[in-house]
């Protein structure tokens, strides 16, 4: 599955009646957010949260797809994990719930509602666990907030950090290779490199532990060397740039545009 996240444009002024609405939504969201984790079971201590981040970060793209909405940054009143995904969407809740439902069929069950605030529970593939959680919550007649979060991970449970690999720098942003699904390809050719490809044939070679990586141009130096953990490839995130990548700040995310395509990430700091 490699659905492609398209972000509208859109301008996000909090005026002072805006920000009302919002804290208004903000207190229904936690109503309901406590609502699905009463129905979801948190992680045994001790186990990997990887297979749930993998399934949060896919539902998220497939829901930004279906509701056009423009990543910001998640309010802190809502306690969610750190690989939430919130989204402004300009258009009411009554027609995202039948477009969120729609583009989750098989996957998801019914939306649970309390107020202006509406929640569903979904799987990554028809059958399987839950993998995330879809908040709904008015502004007002027209806009909306969007939030895909793990299901399992209890509200204001901080996702746990990943133990720091070999040949990464603390204190700089690396994005896992997986985490790019729809703006780049990324292939292991063993022996500790990686093809990098996007839509438009972009093409970047490079080898864990070394700078120097290969495009069709010739040979580039990345800022910093890429590394692994012996499943996934740690990528330097202004790497991308390389490839032809934009990287723009979207409050506590990031949004990456590789051509038409984009993406929104949080990128990790070792």
């Amino acid at each position: 599955m490699s659905p492609h996240l398209n972000l509208a444009h859109l301008s996000f002024r909090r005026t002072p009646a805006r920000a009302l609405l919002l804290s208004g939504a903000m207190s229904l969201g936690l109503l309901t957010l406590g609502g699905a984790s009463a129905q979801t079971a948190a992680p045994k201590p001790g186990a990997s949260s990887t297979a749930t981040t993998q399934a949060a970060s896919a539902i998220a793209i497939e829901v930004s797809a279906a509701v056009k909405g423009q990543i910001i940054g998640c309010p802190a009143t809502l306690k969610l994990s750190l690989r939430a995904v919130c989204l402004y969407a300009p258009s009411g809740v009554a027609s995202l719930r039948p477009l969120i439902a729609g583009k989750l069929s098989g996957r998801a069950g019914s939306w649970k509602t309390s107020g202006k605030a509406s929640t569903l529970l979904v799987s990554q593939k028809a059958g399987g666990p839950l993998g995330a959680f879809v908040l709904l919550s008015a502004l007002n007649d027209k806009e909306s907030l969007v939030v895909v979060d793990a299901a399992q991970a209890k509200a204001g449970t901080a996702a746990a950090k990943p133990a720091t690999p070999a040949g990464v720098t603390r204190g700089q942003p690396y994005v896992l290779g997986r985490d790019l699904a729809g703006v780049v390809n990324v292939t292991s050719q063993g022996g500790g490199n990686y093809r990098l490809t996007t839509e438009d044939g972009s093409v970047l070679a490079v080898t864990v532990g070394r700078k120097a990586a290969q495009t069709s141009n010739g040979t580039v130096e990345l800022p910093l060397a890429p590394a692994t953990d012996g499943t996934n490839l740690i990528f330097p995130l202004d790497g991308l740039r390389s490839l032809g990548c934009t990287v723009t700040p979207a409050g506590t995310n990031l949004t990456v545009a590789c051509g038409a395509e984009s993406i929104g990430l949080r990128p990790i700091v070792f």
